[in-house]
């Protein structure tokens, strides 16, 4: 059975272990001696077994999960050797194809990206290349996509970024509500409630243009309108491509 190794027990590879127990994955997970705490947190509920070193878990895994900080992953690289051709997922944002070769010449790079929803198997999962056993794995923690280029994989980094402001974006409208006098239940219903409505909405059917949905609700004279008519006017949907340019330069410059 597949034996899967974790360099870097953090906040993102604690939910891909989690999410990947809760599919029924019964192979061994090893983990990275540090973060401690939270390592043995996974070995007490999910069943994994925490290793001496990094090189332990490297001897002994079939497949490595990288989920350090970028700076980390040079001297991690002198650290450890692994096994030629041996499965390396990244999970390291903005780290490319060229440099995971680089640090790790024996290795079989495979960059991937999800969500911490990975956690309950609802992630968007973004891998390149294909093949496997990463993808099966992987493809487990919520709705596979799978890029053959490198470039269209850099794209996709930019709708991660863009998963962690919408939380920003939910709480300033929750707070609108309270502070108009909702409790928090309430309001968080409300957003809640409607951010699924527009979901269920633009996933069915599948494909649907987006953009004659909303001019499907915002017609003129509406309430919808109007308050388009104030965000446009102010530059809120500017202000999202404006964020989407930042990022995506900021990974090429990284290249």
């Amino acid at each position: 059975m597949l034996k899967i190794g974790v360099l870097g027990v953090g906040e993102l590879t604690e939910k891909v272990v989690i999410g990947l127990r809760r599919s029924g994955f019964a192979g061994r997970v090893l983990l990275s001696p540090r973060n401690h705490e939270r390592a043995q947190q996974l070995r007490k509920v999910w069943a994994c077994d925490v290793m001496s070193d990094n090189q332990r878990v490297v001897d002994e895994a079939d497949l490595l999960f990288l989920g350090v900080r970028p700076e980390v992953v040079e001297p991690l690289s002198n650290e450890v050797q692994l096994k030629p051709r041996q499965t390396l997922v990244s999970l390291v944002a903005g780290l490319k194809m060229d440099a995971l070769q680089r640090h790790f010449p024996q290795a079989r790079p495979v960059r991937a990206m999800l969500s911490y929803a990975a956690q309950i198997n609802q992630s968007t999962v973004v891998i390149t290349p294909g093949g496997e056993p990463h993808q099966t794995l992987l493809g487990a923690l919520g709705s596979l996509i799978v890029l053959d280029q490198e470039d269209a994989f850099e794209l996709a980094t930019v709708a991660a970024c863009m998963n962690g402001w919408f939380y920003f974006f939910l709480s300033d409208l929750q707070r609108w509500f309270t502070d108009k006098g909702l409790s928090h239940e309430q309001a968080s219903q409300l957003v809640m409630g409607n951010m699924q409505d527009c979901l269920a909405s633009a996933l069915h059917p599948p494909h649907a243009n987006l953009e004659v949905l909303g001019n499907a609700i915002a017609t003129p004279g509406t309430f919808t309108a109007a308050g388009l008519d104030v965000l446009r006017r102010n530059g809120a949907t500017q202000a999202w491509r404006e964020a989407f340019d930042e990022v995506f330069g900021r990974l090429h410059k990284g290249s």
